[in-house]
């Protein structure tokens, strides 16, 4: 796979959706479809479709294949991560690897203290399955804790630091608008994501609309170029 990525280096889109959409099986496909024990065209098609996704950024060298979708095995995720009270590149190792021995099929870098990049980097690099974040935590981490200092360019920045490293996956905080704000006031739990309602409390502050969503497109752009899955929630 990574003699077929470096063939393809030059490429305008590198994505395993948009090869499968040009009737191309990369080896990642071929891989997956041994592993789910299927014919490769379903996995092709399934990608080009949208209906499964291979999550896979081609600076992940050592990573192999794996599909989340509705006619592949069902998959489990495992969080990880360090704070801002305990912060330890081998401890998280230490928690990949656990993570790998009972069989997770993705991991979360959920990391909110500490040396971030350092942190990511060691993760990436000592796991062969995807790793996923969720980047307004270290967009926040990096404004010194004030989701205020937020601002849409160094939002994209992050998000692309994180790519060139070899995320696979990023969740991304789109899905609520300006507009649905009142209606989400009323809810007796309230936003019980900690990313939405760090997004919230910057929509309420600047009375603008959920800068996410605002750069929806250049998001897009940057997981297109890595071959990022992004995840939209609230």
């Amino acid at each position: 796979m990574i003699k077929w990525l470096e063939a393809h280096k030059n490429d305008k889109v590198r994505t395993q959706m948009y090869y499968a959409k040009q009737g191309i099986i990369t080896p990642h496909m071929e891989y997956v479809a041994k592993v789910e024990n299927v014919d490769v065209e379903l996995i092709r098609s399934e990608v080009a479709r949208g209906r499964m996704i291979i999550p896979a950024n081609v600076n992940h060298t050592n990573l192999k294949p794996m599909a989340i979708g509705i006619k592949s095995l069902c998959k489990i995720n495992a969080n990880i991560g360090s704070s801002s009270l305990a912060s330890d590149i081998q401890g998280e190792i230490d928690k990949v690897d656990v993570c790998l021995k009972y069989g997770a099929d993705t991991i979360m870098d959920l990391s909110t203290g500490g040396d971030l990049d350092s942190i990511r980097e060691a993760v990436i690099a000592h796991s062969y399955v995807p790793i996923g974040t969720v980047p307004i935590y270290q967009i926040i981490h990096d404004c010194g804790g004030d989701v205020n200092k937020l601002d849409i360019d160094t939002m994209l920045s992050t998000l692309e630091k994180q790519a060139l490293q070899g995320v696979s996956y990023f969740t991304i905080h789109a899905g609520f608008l300006l507009e649905n704000m009142p209606n989400i006031a009323k809810r007796k739990m309230g936003i019980v994501s900690r990313g939405g309602s760090l997004m919230a409390s910057w929509m309420m502050h600047y009375h603008k609309e959920n800068p996410f969503f605002d750069a929806f497109d250049s998001i897009l752009d940057i997981c297109a170029k890595y071959d990022v899955s992004p995840f939209f929630r609230r």
